[in-house]
């Protein structure tokens, strides 16, 4: 599972962080497996750390933003991506652009959402095949929806970028993002979050 944003700085190692994150506390230690989740930016900072406040958002959800560092979107990435995840429809451009048939796998986050909440969950493979494997049937089932659920507006499915903002305006992406996260998580585990 590949998010994708500009900077690789800010909306996708949050992203990326609050999924491992939200994997791992629902799944209470039972190992994702083959299932891997990473973050690049169509103009990714290479070897850049996360900013200050996408790391305190992230603290502020519990997750960890240790060690990560920025990497510039490349081919490798898409091609070992079973699904693409991005900030906007601009940067899902982009990456169906680069070519690799992307075009099924790569979806905007809110997006993805949106298509998940209509996928029943009993139709995906049980846990015990893998996270992976349940992963990869997500992503057939949500690109067979595309298409047949629009967004509402062009808008919806767009996470702006908080780059430069104040924490404020930080914190209120983490709050976009790990909404939209809740679902996709839920149908990849089977387990709701706990609140």
């Amino acid at each position: 599972m590949l998010h994708v944003s500009t900077g690789n700085v800010c909306r996708s190692p949050i992203t990326e962080r609050l999924t491992r994150h939200a994997l791992a506390h629902r799944l209470g230690g039972i190992p994702v497996g083959d299932l891997i989740v990473e973050s690049a930016g169509t103009w990714g900072h290479e070897g850049a750390p996360m900013e200050a406040n996408a790391a305190a958002v992230l603290a502020d959800f519990g997750a960890d933003a240790t060690g990560f560092t920025g990497r510039e979107l490349l081919d490798e990435h898409v091609i070992r991506a079973d699904l693409v995840l991005t900030a906007t429809r601009d940067h899902r451009a982009q990456v169906i652009s680069m070519g690799h048939s992307a075009g099924l796998r790569t979806f905007t986050l809110k997006e993805f959402t949106r298509l998940v909440r209509a996928i029943d969950p009993a139709t995906l493979p049980p846990l015990g095949d893998g996270v992976a494997e349940r992963a990869r049937a997500l992503v057939r089932a949500a690109a067979a929806l595309r298409g047949w659920l629009l967004a509402p507006s062009p808008d919806a499915d767009e996470v702006y970028d908080p780059y430069g903002a104040p924490i404020t305006f930080f914190r209120s992406i983490g709050d976009e993002i790990n909404q939209a996260l809740d679902p996709v998580v839920t149908a990849l585990t089977g387990v709701n979050a706990r609140h």
